[in-house]
This record gives C-alpha cells, sequence and structure tokens, in this order.
C-alpha cells in the first residue's frame, strides 16, 4: 500500500471521513485537558509569577504556526514535482489554520512579554522574523484568491511557500542564530532533546501541545475536504456552462 494512493481526491475523502471523528475527539481532550490543566493545575512560577501560565497557550500555537508552513512546504514541492492536486489543496487548506496560530502566538507573546520585558513588543530576531512568517501567510492566502486558475495559483504559491520558508527557520532557530535579543531560548529543543522545563509545568504543556497538532491535522483534513468539492463544483459549473 502507497502513501501516493491518497493523491486520488476520492481516497483522500474516504480516508478524511474516517480519521477525523478520532482527531477531533482526541485533539479536543488534548487541548481542554491541556489548558485547563496548565491554567488551574499548576503553581506559579518563582521568577515570572502566575504570568508564566501562557506557556500552555503561547507554546503550542508558536510550534504548530511554523510547522503548518514546512507541512505546506513538503506538500507544495509534491505539487511541483508530481502534480497531485490533493497536495496543492492540502497547502491552500493548511494557510489559514497557520496564519490563526501565527496571530495566536504573536499576541499571546506581547501579553507575556509585557510584564517580562516592560514592553508589548520589540524587534528581536526571533519577533521580527514571527512577523515576516505572518505577514507570508497572509500573502500566500491573498495570492491564491488573486488567481482564478488554480493550477497557476498552486504553482506561485508553491514558489512563494519555499521562499517564506526561510522566515519559518529563522523563526525557529533565531535564539541559536543570534545571542542578542530579549526572547528566551527554547523550551524544549528539539535537537538536543533537553529541555528546561520542570515537570509540573512540563506533562501539561505537553498534553496542550499534542492537542495542538491533532487539533491542525484534524482542521488541515476538514479544509482539504472542502477544497476538494468546491474544485468539483467549480469543474462541474463549467462544464456545464460550455454545454449550454
Amino acid at each position: 500500500m502507497s502513501i501516493w494512493q491518497y493523491a486520488n481526491p476520492v481516497k483522500f475523502l474516504a480516508l478524511s471521513a474516517k480519521v477525523q471523528p478520532t482527531l477531533w475527539l482526541i485533539s479536543g481532550i488534548c487541548v481542554v485537558g491541556g489548558l485547563v490543566w496548565g491554567f488551574f493545575g499548576t503553581p506559579d512560577d518563582f521568577r515570572q509569577g502566575s504570568t508564566v501560565k501562557i506557556i500552555y497557550l503561547h507554546v503550542p500555537s508558536a510550534l504548530m504556526a511554523i510547522n503548518a508552513w514546512f507541512m505546506m512546504l513538503v506538500t507544495s514541492l509534491i505539487w511541483l514535482i508530481r502534480r497531485h492536486h490533493v497536495s496543492a489543496l492540502a497547502a491552500k487548506a493548511a494557510a489559514p489554520v497557520g496564519v490563526v496560530m501565527t496571530l495566536i502566538a504573536l499576541v499571546t507573546g506581547a501579553i507575556w512579554g509585557q510584564p517580562m520585558w516592560g514592553t508589548w513588543w520589540a524587534w528581536d530576531p526571533r519577533l521580527t522574523s514571527f512577523l515576516i512568517l505572518f505577514l507570508f501567510y497572509l500573502g500566500y492566502i491573498a495570492l491564491w484568491e488573486a488567481i482564478e486558475d488554480p493550477d497557476t495559483a498552486a504553482d506561485l504559491t508553491s514558489v512563494l511557500c519555499l521562499v517564506g520558508s526561510v522566515f519559518a527557520i529563522l523563526s525557529r532557530y533565531a535564539v541559536q542564530f543570534w545571542n542578542q535579543g530579549l526572547h528566551q531560548g527554547t523550551s524544549v529543543p528539539v535537537v538536543t532533546g533537553g529541555r528546561s522545563v520542570a515537570d509540573v509545568f512540563w506533562y501539561p504543556l505537553l498534553t496542550s501541545m499534542v492537542g495542538f497538532g491533532l487539533l491542525f491535522v484534524a482542521l488541515v483534513f476538514y479544509r482539504t475536504g472542502t477544497e476538494i468539492r468546491l474544485r468539483r463544483a467549480r469543474a462541474l459549473r463549467a462544464r456545464v456552462g460550455r454545454e449550454l
């Protein structure tokens, strides 16, 4: 069994219908459970006080904002190389989810940063690259809407996704690239495998991150299915118009 079989819209829709109920259920339990556990079941930090609890919303949303763009990069490359329409539509479907995650991360970061840094915003390397990533998300969505031919739109947005990936990488590793700036280092380093979060904060944070990840997958499945159906409807209208 090959994964490429799901490039067939019919098989993708069948898979989506099968896995979505489970994804919605588990993601809902993890997101709600992680946030409630984090905000109400953990102590205040000895340095940051209760403001540290925004980590349960800020970190998962920031993580998914970056990973959503990487998912779009992979599906865009598949479109450019193999011309599978489902992959292009999956990238299109992920963009609005990614932009919401990025906005949540920016807003919660400002709320967290104000009492810690004494300012709502600073032109810190990671903050700046994250803002640029947000603008790339908006440009990506606008480009899809501006071009009528779907294949041309998929081509151009895929190229834009490749360019924007530079800022996705900078958003993820800016603190490692530059040792200056207000933003703290990564609490959960992926490369080293270490973490600077105590267990009492880590487990609800991990629950929330898993929930956000599954929620993203569920939303992409749902939105990709919607995009496939819309594409079919447009093709059907065009065929009827030609026959008339």
